[in-house]
């Protein structure tokens, strides 16, 4: 079992590398044709609504409360399997054509809601709105494409959705290249390159669900009781997978109200943050939810609670060593990958301490990840739920609390305390209804991997350069230091876990 979920894991986060790589490409491009001016701002607001509903209707809820149920069918009933599809696909078309129809309509509303301090100023507030407009529909696009990943997954057929999100980076990329020199400004070439983004995604799932055989034939059936069996376990999950968007939004909001800048500084910073949530831990959240689902369905306790534990296990190994190194090389990375032109080192300077904020919670972010799917996956929504509630309370007050003092630093220092104690309250939870029994030896491993990460952040220490360095230096100087630190951390790190005793088929086995 764990040599298959390794290897599923190991496809996911290969294509997800790629897909963040490409990001960073498409985020370099940006930050030096926009920098972190209005526009930048603008266009990230904007861009950042429909992917709130997204993560909703798509990525989010959706996807955890289908994967289990559709995970059931296709154990039963292939042919109902199908019809479930049909019908989830009608519905959830419909669902986003409605929302799409209304945010184009409201959109002045939406953007005085999500981002007030818009409004004093004409040209940001009406930059924003016309991009959301263009945008909007990029919301049915990308939760079909969302809800065709889930019956990918399902099947073990992981590297087609991994890869997906390559095709909107490249579009933005070339919207950025062919359209900005015929459009008003950046942020309307944008927004076109995100729809046109969106329409090419979801074309590219058709083959793959052909072959399979699960192409939809959307059908508005409300009467399925699978279907309505996922809109009712839907309607919690819809909080309890959001949180972080949530909070996202919480301090959009708030930094709406600061100096130009801000919300840009903390889209950088977010940015690089997510590489390694997004190529480790989504990727094996990915992975163990469909796991979990059918170690549910065929009522293995055990089997249940040891792919938990195995999966705890890598998020301590990746997790730990990733927060140090971000938090350490927050300024070599952002000023190697995007100080020029437009980004100027103070806006490295400003981005750096968001990055260091948001690297304090990358443990707790990519433990939610894993989490969270052991109540999903036994078709538990309720829990998440109103542990989600309180992780936003927190955001919202530490939020006020610093954004005082920090400013946007303090917004993200904000999420990540809201993302720890979403993930200590999950673990508490799964840990007490004995879903999750932890295997021995988790003192021993834990103590390991952390002198290992010392270990790595004693090597980072030494070879790293004082700040005003990175910021006068040239590029090739930058790269060839940057370079130098990632080969020399990431080598030791992994030669200590290797005398410490933490091999890969340790890992394998789950002990």
């Amino acid at each position: 079992m764990s040599k298959k979920l390794l290897k599923s894991t190991a496809i996911v986060s290969f294509m997800t590398l790629v897909s963040r790589i490409s990001g960073l490409v498409r985020d370099v491009v940006m930050a030096n044709v926009l920098g972190p001016g209005a526009l930048a701002d603008a266009f990230f607001v904007a861009f950042r609504i429909p992917n709130f509903l997204r993560r909703i209707f798509a990525e989010g809820a959706f996807s955890q409360a289908f994967v289990p149920v559709f995970t059931e069918l296709t154990e039963q009933n292939t042919d109902e399997a199908k019809r479930f599809v049909n019908a989830s696909a009608g519905i959830l078309a419909l669902i986003t054509l409605l929302l799409t129809g209304l945010g184009i309509i409201f959109a002045p509303f939406i953007v005085t809601m999500f981002a007030p301090g818009f409004v004093d100023d004409p040209i940001k507030f009406n930059t924003t709105v016309e991009a959301l407009r263009i945008m909007f529909p990029y919301l049915f696009c990308i939760s079909l494409v969302a809800m065709s990943a889930g019956v990918l997954n399902t099947i073990n057929r992981f590297a087609v959705p991994a890869i997906t999100p390559v095709l909107l980076n490249l579009c933005l990329i070339l919207a950025m290249w062919q359209l900005l020199p015929i459009l008003d400004n950046a942020a309307q070439a944008l927004a076109v390159g995100v729809l046109i983004g969106g329409i090419v995604q979801l074309v590219f799932q058709f083959p793959s669900l052909y072959r399979e055989g699960y192409f939809p034939k959307p059908s508005i059936d409300f009467s399925n009781p699978a279907v309505r069996r996922v809109f009712k376990l839907m309607l919690p999950a819809i909080f309890a997978v959001s949180v972080a968007q949530v909070n996202m939004l919480v301090n959009t909001f708030l930094a709406s109200f600061l100096v130009t800048g801000s919300v840009s500084w903390l889209y950088f910073s977010d940015r690089l943050m997510e590489f390694p949530v997004g190529v480790f831990g989504i990727a094996l959240a990915t992975v163990v939810l469909p796991g979990l689902s059918k170690e549910h369905a065929s009522g293995s306790a055990q089997g249940f609670s040891s792919m938990m534990d195995w999966a705890l296990r890598w998020v301590m190994v990746i997790a730990v060593p990733s927060t140090v190194a971000l938090y350490m090389l927050a300024t070599p990375l952002l000023s190697t990958i995007f100080q020029y032109n437009s980004f100027t080192s103070h806006d490295v300077v400003m981005s750096s301490t968001a990055l260091r904020a948001f690297a304090i919670g990358i443990c707790g972010f990519i433990f939610v990840k894993v989490l969270a799917p052991g109540f999903f996956a036994r078709q538990d929504t309720q829990t998440p739920m109103r542990i989600g509630v309180v992780a936003v309370m927190v955001n919202v007050l530490m939020s006020i609390i610093l954004v005082k003092t920090m400013q946007h630093t303090g917004l993200a220092l904000a999420i990540s305390i809201a993302a720890w104690v979403n993930a200590g309250l999950l673990l508490v939870v799964i840990i007490r209804r004995k879903i999750y029994v932890p295997l021995s030896g988790w003192l021993w491993f834990s103590t390991r991997v952390l002198l290992a990460v010392i270990l790595m952040g004693a090597c980072l220490s030494y070879f790293n350069l004082p700040d005003a360095h990175w910021h006068a230096a040239d590029l090739t100087e930058r790269v060839e230091r940057l370079s130098l630190l990632v080969i020399a951390g990431g080598f030791s790190y992994l030669i200590s876990l290797s005398l410490l005793g933490i091999r890969p088929k340790q890992l394998l086995l789950g002990k």
